[in-house]
């Protein structure tokens, strides 16, 4: 498999304070991943910095093979805007638009065609159990509904990689489970590469992998594999544990 992201002796600094340390770590396409750690871990960080929002310090970053070392600041705008999506804990939709309108907003600023829009359009929103609400506008729809607006916003420019930003932490364990239901889903039927920052055990336990992080470096990794939903929430509990507790 392809790697979508490959980092050698990772580190960011701010100052004298230094948040992440020799980070090794790759991302391969297809991949569904979750990023787990305390409160000042480096989470959120390490995803700034893997999404280019923010510049390393230390090391080496390779996305889709390319590195990151020397790259304009412009380069890295259109490569985010063409090659990453993102889902975000508040959803970040435009509330003078319509469902439809939101989702195909990444399209319109790049000038695709109205074919080649409403022929991504339609499989993703079949896919996300989204056809009855494009008519409508944010204010119309429950939470679930708009995580999964911003999700399919987040996948119809066909990214290389979506980033998901605590993706669950806004909603009900009933708008939860859906969404998570539903990115799975997506993983599975498009090859989506989904990176996703969380807290949540239950969350991540969906993901086919747990990559744990503590004082800004990667302490320990495991697998799904084949076991259960329900084995892997266990496992990634008793991580948790032997970490510390849980990794809020």
């Amino acid at each position: 498999m392809q790697n979508v992201i490959l980092t050698k002796n990772l580190s960011k600094s701010y100052g004298a304070a230094t948040v992440l340390k020799s980070i090794d770590l790759e991302i391969q396409s297809g991949e569904l991943t979750a990023i787990m750690g305390p409160s000042g871990s480096g989470k959120s960080t390490l995803m700034n910095v893997l999404s280019t929002i923010d510049r390393f310090t230390g090391g080496e970053v390779w996305l889709e093979g390319k590195s990151l070392l020397g790259v304009k600041k412009q380069s890295l705008r259109q490569f985010r805007q063409e090659r990453m999506g993102f889902i975000f804990q508040d959803y970040n939709l435009l509330d003078t638009l319509t469902v439809k309108e939101n989702i195909l907003l990444p399209l319109s600023l790049r000038g695709f065609k109205i074919e080649e829009m409403e022929k991504r359009l339609q499989p993703i929103l079949k896919a996300l159990n989204i056809e009855a609400i494009t008519d409508k506008y944010p204010n119309e729809i429950s939470g679930g509904q708009k995580q999964r607006v911003a999700s399919a916003r987040a996948i119809i420019t066909e990214p290389a990689i979506v980033f998901a930003d605590e993706p669950t932490g806004a909603l009900d364990s009933r708008s939860a489970t859906q969404l998570l239901e539903q990115l799975v889903g997506l993983n599975q039927t498009f090859g989506t590469t989904i990176l996703m920052v969380t807290h949540d055990t239950y969350a991540a336990s969906y993901c086919k992998r747990v990559i744990f992080l503590r004082d800004g470096g990667v302490v320990n990794e495991i697998y799904a594999g084949e076991q259960s939903q329900r084995h892997f929430y266990d496992r990634i509990l008793e991580n948790q544990s032997l970490m510390g507790g849980k990794l809020r």
